[in-house]
């Protein structure tokens, strides 16, 4: 695995927690 593989897995996991925590705020509110 090279870097860029590294850094797109990153910025994947990140982007799904921050649309998993945004469905939740907007299922609670």
């Amino acid at each position: 695995m090279n870097v860029l593989e590294g850094m797109s897995l990153l910025i994947a996991v990140a982007m799904a927690v921050y649309l998993l925590t945004a469905l939740l705020r907007a299922d609670r509110s």
